[in-house]
Protein backbone atom coordinates (compact mmCIF):
# COMPACT_ATOMS: atom_id res chain seq x y z
CA UNK A 1 0.00 0.00 0.00
CA UNK A 2 1.09 3.39 -0.79
CA UNK A 3 0.87 6.41 1.12
CA UNK A 4 -1.10 8.62 -0.98
CA UNK A 5 -3.64 5.03 -0.52
CA UNK A 6 -3.44 4.94 3.37
CA UNK A 7 -3.66 8.62 4.02
CA UNK A 8 -7.00 8.37 1.76
CA UNK A 9 -8.29 5.61 4.18
CA UNK A 10 -7.29 6.85 7.14
CA UNK A 11 -10.51 8.99 8.00
CA UNK A 12 -12.92 5.50 6.89
CA UNK A 13 -10.32 3.80 9.41
CA UNK A 14 -11.17 5.75 12.12
CA UNK A 15 -14.80 5.64 11.62
CA UNK A 16 -14.75 1.83 11.93
CA UNK A 17 -15.88 1.94 8.11
CA UNK A 18 -12.94 -0.15 6.20
CA UNK A 19 -13.68 -4.35 5.66
CA UNK A 20 -11.96 -6.42 7.23
CA UNK A 21 -9.46 -7.32 4.11
CA UNK A 22 -8.64 -3.73 4.02
CA UNK A 23 -8.77 -2.66 7.69
CA UNK A 24 -5.52 -5.66 7.79
CA UNK A 25 -3.69 -3.69 5.10
CA UNK A 26 -3.95 -0.35 6.44
CA UNK A 27 -2.78 -1.88 9.90
CA UNK A 28 0.36 -3.70 7.98
CA UNK A 29 1.20 -0.39 6.27
CA UNK A 30 0.73 2.05 9.89
CA UNK A 31 2.53 -0.81 11.50
CA UNK A 32 6.01 -0.22 8.95
CA UNK A 33 5.45 3.36 7.86
CA UNK A 34 5.94 5.82 10.82
CA UNK A 35 4.79 8.66 9.05
CA UNK A 36 1.55 6.94 8.46
CA UNK A 37 1.18 5.87 11.55
CA UNK A 38 1.84 9.73 13.35
CA UNK A 39 -0.58 11.10 10.36
CA UNK A 40 -3.11 8.09 12.57
CA UNK A 41 -2.67 8.95 15.64
CA UNK A 42 -3.12 12.71 15.01
CA UNK A 43 -6.39 12.01 13.68
CA UNK A 44 -7.11 10.30 16.49
CA UNK A 45 -6.05 12.69 18.78
CA UNK A 46 -8.15 15.34 16.74
CA UNK A 47 -11.12 13.63 16.57
CA UNK A 48 -10.63 13.34 20.44
CA UNK A 49 -10.03 17.24 21.08
CA UNK A 50 -13.21 17.83 18.52
CA UNK A 51 -15.40 15.55 20.97
CA UNK A 52 -14.07 16.86 24.32
CA UNK A 53 -14.25 20.56 23.32
CA UNK A 54 -16.73 20.78 20.87
CA UNK A 55 -19.62 21.99 23.28
CA UNK A 56 -22.27 25.17 23.09
CA UNK A 57 -20.75 28.53 23.69
CA UNK A 58 -23.06 31.47 25.11
CA UNK A 59 -22.26 34.98 22.59
CA UNK A 60 -20.26 37.95 24.36
CA UNK A 61 -23.28 40.64 25.77
CA UNK A 62 -21.78 43.20 23.18
CA UNK A 63 -22.42 40.55 20.18
CA UNK A 64 -25.97 39.84 21.63
CA UNK A 65 -26.27 43.74 21.83
CA UNK A 66 -25.11 44.17 18.35
CA UNK A 67 -27.27 41.34 17.05
CA UNK A 68 -30.47 42.78 18.70
CA UNK A 69 -29.58 46.12 16.87
CA UNK A 70 -29.12 44.51 13.61
CA UNK A 71 -32.53 42.87 14.13
CA UNK A 72 -34.45 45.59 15.07
CA UNK A 73 -33.00 47.96 12.22
CA UNK A 74 -34.00 45.70 9.42
CA UNK A 75 -37.50 45.24 10.87
CA UNK A 76 -37.24 49.07 10.33
CA UNK A 77 -36.35 48.89 7.26
CA UNK A 78 -39.13 46.27 6.68
CA UNK A 79 -42.12 48.16 7.23
CA UNK A 80 -41.05 51.08 5.32
CA UNK A 81 -40.55 48.81 2.17
CA UNK A 82 -44.05 47.67 2.60
CA UNK A 83 -45.57 50.95 2.52
CA UNK A 84 -44.43 51.49 -0.93
CA UNK A 85 -45.94 50.09 -4.01
CA UNK A 86 -43.17 47.43 -4.32
CA UNK A 87 -43.01 47.18 -0.96
CA UNK A 88 -46.88 45.86 -1.64
CA UNK A 89 -46.12 43.44 -3.91
CA UNK A 90 -43.32 41.87 -2.59
CA UNK A 91 -45.51 41.52 0.87
CA UNK A 92 -48.09 39.72 -1.49
CA UNK A 93 -45.19 37.28 -2.26
CA UNK A 94 -45.74 33.83 -0.67
CA UNK A 95 -43.80 33.96 2.32
CA UNK A 96 -44.91 31.02 4.36
CA UNK A 97 -43.42 29.08 1.68
CA UNK A 98 -39.96 31.10 1.09
CA UNK A 99 -39.62 30.91 5.53
CA UNK A 100 -40.48 27.46 4.80
CA UNK A 101 -37.24 26.84 2.39
CA UNK A 102 -35.18 28.69 4.79
CA UNK A 103 -36.55 26.50 7.86
CA UNK A 104 -35.32 23.63 5.72
CA UNK A 105 -31.96 24.67 5.25
CA UNK A 106 -31.03 25.70 8.02
CA UNK A 107 -32.28 22.38 9.42
CA UNK A 108 -30.51 20.39 6.42
CA UNK A 109 -27.53 22.47 7.87
CA UNK A 110 -27.70 22.00 11.78
CA UNK A 111 -28.45 18.16 10.86
CA UNK A 112 -25.06 17.76 8.80
CA UNK A 113 -23.07 19.78 11.90
CA UNK A 114 -24.89 17.71 13.85
CA UNK A 115 -24.12 14.14 11.96
CA UNK A 116 -20.47 15.29 12.15
CA UNK A 117 -19.93 16.25 15.56
CA UNK A 118 -21.92 12.10 16.53
CA UNK A 119 -19.33 10.19 14.17
CA UNK A 120 -16.75 11.57 16.33
CA UNK A 121 -15.79 8.68 17.75
CA UNK A 122 -15.99 8.05 22.21
CA UNK A 123 -12.28 7.10 23.85
CA UNK A 124 -14.03 3.73 24.04
CA UNK A 125 -14.74 3.55 20.30
CA UNK A 126 -11.17 4.91 19.88
CA UNK A 127 -9.72 2.45 22.14
CA UNK A 128 -11.67 -0.37 20.36
CA UNK A 129 -10.00 1.06 17.55
CA UNK A 130 -6.67 0.74 18.56
CA UNK A 131 -6.91 -2.61 20.01
CA UNK A 132 -8.52 -3.79 16.83
CA UNK A 133 -5.50 -2.37 14.65
CA UNK A 134 -2.90 -3.73 17.56
CA UNK A 135 -4.72 -7.60 17.20
CA UNK A 136 -4.21 -7.05 13.28
CA UNK A 137 -0.49 -6.14 13.66
CA UNK A 138 -0.03 -9.28 15.76
CA UNK A 139 -1.47 -11.77 13.33
CA UNK A 140 1.72 -10.47 11.19
CA UNK A 141 4.29 -13.19 10.99
CA UNK A 142 6.96 -12.75 13.76
CA UNK A 143 4.50 -9.81 15.59
CA UNK A 144 2.56 -12.07 18.09
CA UNK A 145 4.83 -12.11 20.86
CA UNK A 146 8.20 -10.82 21.72
CA UNK A 147 8.65 -13.52 24.34
CA UNK A 148 7.38 -16.88 22.82
CA UNK A 149 6.99 -19.46 25.63
CA UNK A 150 3.95 -21.58 26.87
CA UNK A 151 5.53 -21.04 30.52
CA UNK A 152 3.80 -18.52 32.97
CA UNK A 153 6.90 -18.50 35.03
CA UNK A 154 8.83 -17.74 31.41
CA UNK A 155 6.35 -15.17 30.28
CA UNK A 156 5.80 -13.09 33.52
CA UNK A 157 9.60 -12.30 34.86
CA UNK A 158 9.89 -11.13 30.94
CA UNK A 159 7.83 -8.14 31.61
CA UNK A 160 9.87 -7.19 34.92
CA UNK A 161 12.00 -3.96 33.71
CA UNK A 162 9.95 -3.32 30.67
CA UNK A 163 6.11 -2.17 32.60
CA UNK A 164 5.61 -0.18 35.74
CA UNK A 165 3.38 -2.82 36.77
CA UNK A 166 3.32 -6.32 37.07
CA UNK A 167 0.81 -8.29 34.74
CA UNK A 168 -1.52 -11.35 35.92
CA UNK A 169 0.50 -14.15 33.47
CA UNK A 170 -1.52 -17.34 33.48
CA UNK A 171 -1.49 -20.77 31.44
CA UNK A 172 -5.13 -21.88 30.52
CA UNK A 173 -4.09 -24.99 28.68
CA UNK A 174 -5.49 -27.36 30.86
CA UNK A 175 -8.88 -25.87 29.93
CA UNK A 176 -8.47 -25.49 26.41
CA UNK A 177 -6.72 -22.02 25.62
CA UNK A 178 -2.42 -22.60 25.81
CA UNK A 179 -0.72 -19.80 26.33
CA UNK A 180 1.84 -18.40 23.64
CA UNK A 181 3.57 -15.66 24.68
CA UNK A 182 4.04 -12.16 25.57
CA UNK A 183 4.81 -9.04 24.14
CA UNK A 184 4.92 -5.41 25.02
CA UNK A 185 2.45 -2.83 23.25
CA UNK A 186 1.38 0.73 23.07
CA UNK A 187 -2.56 1.16 23.91
CA UNK A 188 -4.00 3.86 25.21
CA UNK A 189 -0.93 6.29 24.98
CA UNK A 190 1.01 3.89 27.29
CA UNK A 191 3.12 0.74 27.38
CA UNK A 192 1.05 -1.99 28.22
CA UNK A 193 1.16 -5.81 28.36
CA UNK A 194 -0.41 -7.98 25.87
CA UNK A 195 -0.44 -12.01 26.50
CA UNK A 196 -1.41 -14.18 23.23
CA UNK A 197 -3.50 -17.86 23.78
CA UNK A 198 -4.25 -19.97 21.17
CA UNK A 199 -7.98 -21.71 21.09
CA UNK A 200 -7.56 -24.38 18.14
CA UNK A 201 -7.09 -22.51 15.56
CA UNK A 202 -8.04 -18.66 16.94
CA UNK A 203 -5.73 -16.25 18.70
CA UNK A 204 -6.71 -14.57 21.69
CA UNK A 205 -4.73 -11.45 21.95
CA UNK A 206 -5.16 -10.39 25.78
CA UNK A 207 -3.98 -6.76 27.17
CA UNK A 208 -3.34 -5.35 30.25
CA UNK A 209 -2.57 -2.21 32.09
CA UNK A 210 -3.36 -0.46 35.66
CA UNK A 211 -6.94 0.77 35.93
CA UNK A 212 -6.75 4.37 37.44
CA UNK A 213 -10.53 4.05 38.32
CA UNK A 214 -9.57 1.31 40.43
CA UNK A 215 -13.34 0.21 39.74
CA UNK A 216 -14.29 -3.30 39.10
CA UNK A 217 -16.58 -3.79 36.08
CA UNK A 218 -18.03 -6.56 35.01
CA UNK A 219 -17.64 -8.18 31.19
CA UNK A 220 -19.01 -6.19 28.22
CA UNK A 221 -19.19 -7.09 24.76
CA UNK A 222 -18.49 -5.12 21.27
CA UNK A 223 -17.93 -6.28 18.40
CA UNK A 224 -15.32 -4.43 15.58
CA UNK A 225 -14.37 -5.05 12.50
CA UNK A 226 -15.80 -9.23 12.39
CA UNK A 227 -14.05 -9.55 15.81
CA UNK A 228 -15.54 -9.89 19.18
CA UNK A 229 -14.06 -7.54 22.18
CA UNK A 230 -14.46 -8.49 25.81
CA UNK A 231 -13.64 -5.38 28.26
CA UNK A 232 -13.22 -5.50 32.34
CA UNK A 233 -11.86 -4.49 35.42
CA UNK A 234 -11.16 -6.25 38.05
CA UNK A 235 -8.67 -5.63 41.20
CA UNK A 236 -7.38 -2.70 39.91
CA UNK A 237 -6.48 -3.75 36.54
CA UNK A 238 -8.25 -3.49 32.99
CA UNK A 239 -8.41 -6.22 30.76
CA UNK A 240 -9.24 -6.32 27.22
CA UNK A 241 -9.85 -9.10 25.33
CA UNK A 242 -9.86 -9.27 21.44
CA UNK A 243 -10.54 -12.63 19.14
CA UNK A 244 -12.58 -14.21 16.14
CA UNK A 245 -13.57 -17.05 18.65
CA UNK A 246 -17.34 -16.98 19.42
CA UNK A 247 -18.77 -15.22 21.84
CA UNK A 248 -19.51 -18.66 24.34
CA UNK A 249 -16.21 -19.47 24.41
CA UNK A 250 -14.79 -16.00 24.66
CA UNK A 251 -16.83 -15.84 27.75
CA UNK A 252 -15.45 -19.15 29.37
CA UNK A 253 -12.23 -17.84 28.56
CA UNK A 254 -12.56 -14.88 30.68
CA UNK A 255 -14.18 -16.53 33.74
CA UNK A 256 -11.58 -19.60 33.49
CA UNK A 257 -8.83 -16.65 33.47
CA UNK A 258 -10.77 -14.49 36.12
CA UNK A 259 -11.05 -17.58 38.19
CA UNK A 260 -7.20 -18.52 38.30
CA UNK A 261 -6.19 -15.35 38.99
CA UNK A 262 -7.82 -14.93 41.81
CA UNK A 263 -7.03 -18.23 42.92
CA UNK A 264 -3.07 -17.47 42.98
CA UNK A 265 -3.43 -13.75 44.00
CA UNK A 266 -5.55 -15.56 47.35
CA UNK A 267 -3.12 -15.71 50.65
Amino acid sequence: MECTESHSKLSAYADGELDAAAMAQLARHLALCPDCARASEQLFALRAAVKRHAVGQAAPAFLQQRLRQALQEETKETKQVKQTPRGRKWAQLPWAWINFGVASASTAALAVTLALYLSVPSDAERLDQEIVASHFRSLMPDHLADVASSDQHTVKPWFSGKLDFSPPVVDLAQEGFPLIGGRLDYIKARPVAALAYRRHQHVLNLYVWPDGAQRDAPPRLTVRQGYHLLRWSRSGMDYRLISDLNVAELMDFQRQLTARIDRDSAP
